[in-house]
């Protein structure tokens, strides 16, 4: 009876981080020192969430629809990197350039940040309809019992 419950709101959970990790990316966007590794500094690196099914087994799958409780919903599972290479800028006056005078900075697109963003939002706003849709249907449902 509250699955329909639980599965909107783990999606909301889920899309709440991903807005979150979106977030800290576009603010890193510009980070040429993001991370001190073997005595060098290191631009910050794109962040993404990997979300799956809770359950993704074709057992958990059939043991669900045979005892019908309506398991589900999606988890984060990692976030990870975006292993993409970081943009190559040529500025010599910055402290950060190389030998070279190129200056290396993250591998963050704000434009592909900001689609992200949108869908995250979209889907935040469609899981709160469903969640919303969901529980008055269990209201009116308790109200025939009365």
């Amino acid at each position: 009876m509250f699955s329909s419950l639980s599965i909107p709101a783990s999606a909301l959970t889920a899309q709440r981080l991903r807005m979150d990790v979106i977030s800290s990316n576009i603010a890193n966007a510009e980070t040429t020192r993001g991370r001190y590794v073997n005595g060098e500094w290191v631009p910050y690196r794109r962040k993404m969430v990997v979300l799956e099914p809770k359950e993704n087994s074709f057992s958990s799958y059939l043991n669900t629809e045979i005892s019908r409780q309506g398991a589900g919903g999606v988890k984060v599972t990692r976030i990870v990197e975006d292993p993409s290479p970081f943009q190559l800028v040529y500025d010599p006056d910055h402290p950060d350039s190389g030998e070279d005078g190129y200056v290396r900075y993250p591998n963050v697109d704000p434009l592909r940040e900001m689609v992200d963003l949108i869908s995250a939002t979209r889907s935040y706003e469609a899981n709160v309809t469903t969640f919303n849709a969901a529980k008055g249907m269990l209201m009116k449902a308790l109200e025939i019992g009365k």
